[in-house]
């Protein structure tokens, strides 16, 4: 059955590519979050670990929301690895780095997902879509108000 909520097809699949975008990098930041979360040491251990445990588990419920839009959209949601690497703009961390290194990675990563999430706002706008540019201005909130509390544990 054709989707008709009032936004045409290819506007739907360019905000759609962006909000796949979004979801790469979300899904990205939150498999980063969670391994700091299992990984990190030192003297800021408990505020750390419990810190990266609530912002991981709000990217869970984040990717979810995002990817449930880019179906409504009538695309598909990328759902893989590979896909995700591909469209990611978060570097991956594959070593075990430092408390202060890894709160200043997550910092680069909760402005990068804000940066994916701006870019798909003026299409969003464009086509009228009240609900996406709804959705992507919660996510600007949410990783902007997360890296500048990440910043402020930097000193």
């Amino acid at each position: 059955m054709e989707i008709n909520i009032g936004i045409d097809q290819e506007d739907r699949r360019e905000i759609a590519a962006g909000l796949s975008r979004l979801l790469a990098d979300s899904y990205t930041l939150y498999l980063k979050t969670h391994n700091f979360h299992w990984n990190v040491t030192g003297p800021m251990f408990n505020t750390l670990h419990t810190m990266f445990e609530g912002q991981y588990t709000e990217l869970a419920t984040a990717v979810d929301e995002v990817a449930e839009r880019i179906r409504a959209l009538g695309e598909p949601a990328p759902g893989s690895y590979a896909q995700f690497a591909d469209l990611t703009s978060i570097k991956e961390e594959t070593g075990t780095p430092d408390a202060q290194e890894m709160i200043r990675q997550l910092v680069e990563g909760q402005e990068a997902v804000a940066r994916t999430a701006r870019s798909v706002f003026p299409a969003a706008e464009k086509a009228g879509d009240e609900p996406t540019a709804d959705l992507l201005t919660q996510r600007m909130h949410l990783h902007e108000k997360n890296a500048w509390m990440l910043r402020s544990m930097l000193g």
